[in-house]
């Protein structure tokens, strides 16, 4: 029987926020695999780890050799099965996959302003443009944005306000969700583009 990777999701970022699952499956890891943070947060000395960086091969090579001798857990920021590592897993091997779900910092960031999501529009702007037709104002849209250094809280409300959303339409934006540091901006896409960008944090539009 084929050894299988186990994609455990950490959170949104506080080890508070992890769950108990994921966490014994971490922990049991005979062979880790996650970003620096994260090793660094949850790793322990018996374990052969690897960093995730933007060398791919290698850690597909690093997994493909472990997976010869034991089952393998791969830490995963938020949500394994949201915008995560987990598809590039499932395209590049075809060991068996074990998913740990856990908290998404979309599903925090919605929480924070004690809102349901389950209507909401909920779209990526790290590394990618959303379609326009995803994007554009219609009535009652919500909508949920990830970002990046790119796509931040400033050019993503220019985008918006050219696909049709109004200036006054309420803005929320919510960096470094759970934790000390955590910051929320309440306010509108037209100050949005007259203030400071922010990078790498969720966009909450239209609540």
């Amino acid at each position: 029987m084929k050894k299988k990777i186990i994609v455990a999701g950490i959170g949104p970022g506080d080890k508070s926020y992890i769950t108990p699952a994921a966490l014994e499956k971490i922990r049991a890891a005979k062979f880790l695999v996650g970003g620096r943070r994260a090793l660094k947060d949850f790793s322990n000395p018996t374990q052969e780890i690897f960093a995730i960086t933007a060398d791919l091969n290698s850690v597909t090579k690093f997994i493909s050799e472990k997976l010869l001798l034991d089952d393998v857990v791969v830490m995963v920021s938020g949500d394994p099965g949201y915008f995560s590592f987990l598809s590039f897993l499932k395209k590049n091997f075809t060991n068996p996959i074990e998913v740990i779900p856990s908290i998404s910092a979309m599903q925090l960031a919605f929480a924070r302003l004690s809102l349901s999501w389950e209507s909401a529009t909920l779209l990526s702007f790290h590394g990618r443009r959303p379609k326009d037709k995803d994007l554009k104002f219609e009535v009652g849209k919500v909508l949920g944005l990830l970002t990046d250094t790119k796509f931040n809280s400033l050019t993503i409300s220019k985008i918006l306000l050219e696909l049709g959303w109004e200036k006054n339409s309420t803005l929320a934006i919510l960096s470094k969700l759970s934790y000390p540091d955590e910051k929320i901006i309440l306010t509108t896409l037209e100050q949005a583009t007259k203030s400071d960008s922010v990078k790498n944090c969720i966009l909450i539009v239209g609540f």
